[in-house]
């Protein structure tokens, strides 16, 4: 016959075993996504500042395109890189390009779900006709993304604000709108 303490300790197994395969009911709190990029393009319009002072003073603006991608690493970590060419309204064939990479960080706005606006720091060059070689390039900006679908996003708008490193040092800056496809 069987001890009471060994009974205690078959029962205790027992319930420890049956306690593996038992799950909660509810649903989780978070789900870990995955890497995602995204890729789009835009259209611009830019003040190109080429008296080098901080409020830009030529009366042409500059129109163009450029493409862009989001690498969305977490939550919280995601890189930008977007590539820009003004070459519309030319004054004297002085268009500016500028290829630039950095940190994007998003805010959640909690009663708009399908509102992604976002802050952004981006290093890299610029170029145009007026120089000999390349500049290099910091630009601030922000701007608000909204999303369709969960493929298609429409980028409301962007504004950045450059600072080209030359002599005089040019401040360039202006607004984008366009539209993104989530790959993956």
């Amino acid at each position: 016959m069987l001890g009471n303490k060994t009974i205690i300790a078959l029962l205790f197994c027992a319930f420890a075993a049956g306690t593996l395969s038992a799950r909660a009911q509810v649903v989780p709190a978070a789900y870990k996504k995955g890497l995602s990029l995204t890729a789009g393009g835009f259209g611009s319009v830019f003040q190109p500042d080429f008296t080098g002072s901080v409020v830009g003073t030529s009366s042409n603006r500059l129109y163009g395109v450029g493409a862009y991608a989001d690498l969305k690493i977490t939550r919280w970590v995601q890189i930008e890189a977007e590539a820009r060419w003004l070459r519309f309204n030319q004054y004297k064939e002085n268009g500016e390009d500028n290829y630039l990479i950095g940190p994007r960080v998003p805010f959640s706005v909690r009663h708009f779900p399908h509102v992604k606006p976002y802050g952004k720091v981006l290093v890299g060059y610029g170029s145009g006709n007026f120089l000999f070689g390349h500049a290099n390039a910091l630009a601030f900006g922000g701007g608000v993304d909204y999303r369709l679908n969960n493929r298609f996003s429409i980028r409301a708008f962007d504004l950045e604000y450059q600072e080209w490193h030359v002599n005089p040092t040019l401040y360039p800056y202006g607004a984008s709108v366009g539209m993104s496809y989530k790959i993956f």
